[in-house]
């Protein structure tokens, strides 16, 4: 039984929040690292220095951890193209993108980086019972970056969107596979070019 105030508000409601979105944030991190059963919830908890038993006050399955693990990476990735999009003039925003998407830096840093060029394939194979969501997800995904793609009618960004992300997803995942950071720049830079001369 807590024995003072101070235990009593760090058990508070606001305490669970920061736990839960801490669990997340990591267990985002570790499945763009590690692939879906990067999170297991052994791990996790362990990451949150919490224990195996504890999950449940939080979650009501793992496929719920997965779940909000993925929205979150969506959410990390698009904040950080919106922001250097933003930064750009407005005829620019695409290829502040472009250039920030295919970085060596960013290419070096799954963990952080988007879930396509992490996950693309397991995700393509997930649950059906998932699909609805994952569905959703890329929708919003879509919608948050539609705003800085090239093209004057919502038509045109759209097909400009799957364009380039289809480009850059693919060529980030094929210079992952390269040993050597020069190797990877290389393929990086070819799609660049090829990106940034195409609108």
């Amino acid at each position: 039984m807590p024995t003072s105030y101070n235990e009593v508000m760090r058990y508070g409601p606001e305490h669970k929040a920061e736990i839960h979105q801490k669990i997340v944030k990591d267990a985002s991190r570790r499945i763009r690292a590690e692939g879906m059963t990067g999170a297991a919830v052994s791990a996790v908890m362990r990451d949150a220095g919490l224990t195996h038993g504890g999950f449940y006050k939080h979650f009501g399955s793992k496929d719920e951890l997965l779940m909000e693990s993925l929205g979150e990476a969506f959410q990390q990735i698009a904040d950080r193209l919106a922001h250097d999009a933003e930064q750009a003039h407005p005829e620019m925003a695409w290829k502040a993108i472009v250039k920030t998407y295919l970085s060596l830096e960013y290419c070096e840093h799954v963990e952080s980086g988007c879930p396509l060029t992490a996950l693309a394939p397991e995700l393509a194979r997930a649950d059906p019972a998932m699909k609805p969501w994952i569905f959703e997800e890329l929708k919003q995904y879509r919608s948050r970056m539609l705003p800085f793609m090239p093209g004057q009618r919502t038509a045109d960004k759209e097909r400009a969107f799957f364009s380039i992300f289809s480009t850059m997803v693919g060529a980030v995942e094929m210079a992952r596979m390269l040993p050597e950071p020069a190797m990877r720049e290389r393929v990086l830079a070819s799609a660049r070019d090829l990106l940034l001369r195409s609108f």
